[in-house]
């Protein structure tokens, strides 16, 4: 049934004002029916759920998600925060003395950055710890896997003596969850990681997992796991089959009551900042140690422009992978060229030339932007970029070019917590510190603004609401303090297509 009645709640005004008086807010087939005090609904009797006050808000997105990945991570060995080889492989010998549970037999690992180390790893010093136990150590931004043989051996992997990274990894990265027994731990994975979002509030996201996701979501569908709204990806090399299936963006997926929808063509157009593969225009500080010393794009910009033909004839909009500022001006050239509409994925660092051409293209381009990546990639950035930092997550100069903001998290390279990512928009530092570079700081109706996938509670809208305890746009003297509300912001009750599927 969708239908409900949410009683006595004070609308939390995204574009302006204060929060309403209290109103009831009628949901039917799905959609907002009514809104305003004291409704009497005519008709069957309708499911009530009692605001006692609280705030509501639209249910929350995040529109840039590794579904699959999310979820397991949850359960993976935490390399992150390490600085050394030498501290990650103590971890992998930890777990390996303890034990490890996984029906793939693959010990999986989530998190190390880098390109903060002195020295790299080598699959030889990996070996030495490990034996016969495959080892798939996953970096934080997952462009590259630290592999030992017997793992490289199982995935069919290339020859290496250290890290497999971009076009040679993302093959290994998908084969990995192809393994026997992966996709029933996936699956568990993914349901708990579905409870986790609506407990934040969140009612819907874009999946960019590899492969087929919209046959994932109508799987998981029909055996009933809880329900999410999702946008699905597809990148080139499913492209034509996702052409002759007749897949357009904005297509609801077949048996999935209308929750799932085709998303956009999804390209990697470079690497990252981590890997030091995001493909800049100037060397990194430390390119002379660099077989790119700026990085290099994935596809030439006549490729990409030939894809993104392809993709607009055939009803599919464009999600282009961008974080170095060359990677931006050349997925520029491709949307100037082409007309396709869609998103700019990162747009980590960009030029203020670019940011002026994109505002002027013609067609909608979204910066589907992951505020809550500046935490981590600010000591690398400092390191690798020291002269560019100010052109990177540049939001402010998006919003003040006309340029539309939808934020995300990139899960698992960040968790999948809205409330974080807009906490990082507002506030470019930890809770606790300095904010780095405020200039490009946005507002917290901003933020709130660029979560909930352009709805607002109001007649036609979809039934998809937050309630929260309190009203995260009350206005606080600091950007800190801002970002505090956002961080401990407590969502007493989700609901979805009119159904409660969080709290009551």
């Amino acid at each position: 049934m969708s239908d409900l009645l949410l009683r006595d709640v004070r609308v939390v005004a995204i574009d302006a004002g204060p929060p309403t008086e209290p109103v009831d807010v009628l949901v039917r087939d799905g959609v907002v029916a009514a809104v305003g005090p004291r409704l009497r609904p005519e008709g069957p009797a309708v499911p009530e759920l009692d605001g006692g006050g609280r705030h509501v808000i639209p249910g929350l997105w995040d529109t840039h998600v590794h579904m699959v990945q999310w979820g397991l991570g949850q359960t993976r060995l935490d390399t992150s925060g390490t600085s050394s080889p030498a501290e990650v492989l103590a971890r992998v010998v930890d777990r390996l003395t303890w034990g490890f549970d996984s029906p793939t037999g693959v010990l999986v690992g989530w998190g190390h950055r880098t390109g903060r180390w002195l020295q790299q790893p080598t699959v030889a010093e990996l070996d030495a710890v490990t034996g016969e136990v495959p080892v798939a150590l996953i970096s934080g931004d997952g462009h590259h896997g630290w592999l030992n043989t017997p793992a490289l051996r199982l995935l069919g992997g290339p020859s290496v003596e250290g890290v497999v990274a971009e076009a040679d990894w993302f093959p290994l990265y998908d084969r990995l969850q192809r393994l026997h027994g992966a996709q029933e731990e996936s699956e568990y994975a993914v349901t708990r990681a579905i409870q986790g979002a609506h407990a934040l509030g969140v009612v819907g996201i874009v999946d960019l997992e590899f492969g087929r996701p919209w046959e994932q979501w109508r799987e998981r569908s029909a055996e009933g796991t809880p329900p999410l709204r999702a946008r699905t990806g597809v990148y080139p090399e499913g492209l034509e089959d996702a052409i002759s299936a007749g897949l357009r963006t904005g297509d609801p997926i077949r048996a999935t009551d209308g929750l799932v929808t085709m998303g956009p063509l999804k390209v990697i157009t470079d690497g990252s900042l981590n890997t030091r593969t995001a493909w800049c225009c100037d060397p990194y500080a430390d390119g002379h140690l660099l077989d790119q010393p700026a990085g290099a794009a994935n596809y030439p910009v006549d490729e990409l422009i030939g894809l993104l033909h392809r993709a607009r004839g055939a009803g599919l909009q464009a999600a282009l992978h961008a974080i170095g500022d060359a990677a931006v001006g050349a997925v520029l050239d491709a949307f100037e060229a082409t007309g396709a509409s869609g998103s700019i994925e990162h747009a980590q660092l960009i030029t203020p030339a670019d940011v002026r051409r994109w505002a002027e293209l013609p067609q909608r381009v979204v910066a589907s932007v992951q505020p809550a990546h500046l935490l981590d990639d600010r000591p690398v950035t400092e390191r690798c970029w020291p002269d560019r930092t100010a052109r990177t997550f540049t939001l402010r100069s998006f919003l003040d070019a006309g340029i539309e903001l939808s934020l995300g998290s990139d899960a698992p390279v960040s968790p999948l917590d809205p409330w974080l990512a807009m906490a990082a928009a507002v506030h470019r530092g930890p809770e606790d510190g300095e904010s780095w570079h405020p200039e490009q700081e946005i507002g917290a109706r901003e933020a709130l603004a660029a979560s909930v996938d352009g709805q607002r509670v109001r007649v036609g809208a979809r039934g998809d609401l937050a309630l929260l305890d309190h009203d995260p746009l009350v206005d606080a003297p600091t950007s800190a303090e801002r970002a505090r509300r956002f961080r401990y912001t407590v969502v007493s009750a989700t609901v979805l297509h009119g159904q409660v599927v969080h709290g009551g």
